[in-house]
């Protein structure tokens, strides 16, 4: 299982906006081979950041099969807007302990 992370900035007064297109978007990106599942938590300490959690079967299932998908492209007119700065996506291995 692969992990991937971003924390997401929000620009200010749009959290709201931002949550009611994340639940839009959802059912994109659960459509895609190898998803396993998301999690969008907001940080109690800083108002408009999130931390974006999505679990995959493996790596090329979110940068080869989402990312170059139509269900991409509808992702990103809904959501890409909302970020300032563009968060830095990471993946993950399996845990060590």
């Amino acid at each position: 299982m692969i992990l991937e992370s971003a924390l997401l900035s929000i620009r200010p007064g749009q959290s709201a906006a931002f949550e009611a297109a994340m639940a839009q978007a959802r059912p994109l990106i659960a459509a895609s081979p190898g998803f396993q599942g998301i999690e969008v938590r907001p940080c109690l300490e800083r108002s408009g950041c999130y931390l974006l959690l999505v679990r995959w079967d493996r790596l090329e299932d979110h940068t080869e099969g989402f990312r170059k998908s139509d269900r991409y492209e509808k992702w990103r007119s809904l959501l890409h807007h909302f970020y300032d700065p563009f968060p830095i996506v990471e993946h993950f291995t399996e845990t060590v302990i």
